[in-house]
């Protein structure tokens, strides 16, 4: 691989891709010529399907508000491990059938960010701000991957439940880089399911007025908005599933809806 240049990409990507096997082999393949270009890339991740299917092995419920996952103190070991363990190694194990080294992390490594608990009604859901970049900085320069789940421990040694939307905007200000929330739709989609191609502030808080975002999309284009505003730059709110938007992502072209300041 050559030496890494320019700014960093940070990539995340949800659970749905995790029940993929081509999708995950499609995605790795775009990030390996990617990085065989020397543009350096961090994959942060949830995994909504695995925690899913564990809570209900384990006879557990699971509540949402407002698009984010209410996390029980009694359900985080369950949590942990499908987010942490099998969500995670997933992703690597695809990784390395691409060619990519990785190092498979969580938020809690390295300082890299400092977790404190977002709502009381939310149980063990964090919120994390960037705080030490050293170590990921170190792992870039050395041509390795950091793929990042969305769990991370607060001072206190509690473990939290980030959501992944948030959790890559925090990754994407910590190395200043530029971020791509990649789902398994192709965008912003408007009320007739036409993909919209550019908001900024005013356009995103008519349309969640009008209700066509919402939930899920309405988390992940506000974390979009949150760091195209601290970065002064657009993000990209794209699927892993379009083939076409992958070609162009690897030619270093915009895809999907650019969400800008």
């Amino acid at each position: 691989m050559s030496t890494v240049t320019g700014t960093v990409l940070v990539i995340k990507v949800g659970g749905a891709l995790l029940q993929c096997e081509m999708g995950m082999a499609r995605l790795m393949d775009t990030v390996y010529q990617m990085l065989s270009r020397g543009q350096a890339i961090v994959i942060v991740h949830g995994g909504g399907y695995m925690v899913e299917e564990q809570l209900q092995a384990n006879q557990m419920q699971t509540q949402k508000v407002d698009g984010l996952r209410v996390t029980p103190a009694e359900q985080m070991p369950v949590v942990v491990g499908a987010l942490a363990g099998m969500a995670n190694k997933t992703l690597q194990a695809a990784a390395k059938k691409a060619g990519i080294n990785s190092v498979g992390l969580s938020l809690a490594d390295a300082d890299m960010v400092t977790a404190t608990f977002k709502n009381g009604h939310l149980g063990n859901v964090g919120k994390v701000s960037p705080l030490n970049s050293q170590f990921i900085t170190l792992l870039l320069a050395n041509q390795l991957m950091p793929i990042i789940s969305s769990i991370a421990i607060d001072n206190d040694g509690n473990l939290l439940n980030v959501n992944a939307d948030q959790a890559a905007t925090a990754i994407a200000q910590l190395v200043a880089g530029q971020l791509i929330l990649l789902s398994d739709v192709s965008g912003v989609l408007d009320g007739k399911g036409k993909l919209i191609e550019q908001l900024n502030q005013t356009q995103i808080a008519e349309l969640v007025k009008q209700g066509v975002i919402d939930s899920g999309m309405k988390v992940k284009v506000e974390a979009a908005l949150e760091v195209a505003q601290t970065l002064g730059e657009p993000v990209q709110v794209a699927s892993w599933r379009d083939a076409k938007q992958l070609a162009e992502l690897a030619n270093g072209l915009p895809v999907g809806t650019q969400i800008h300041p």
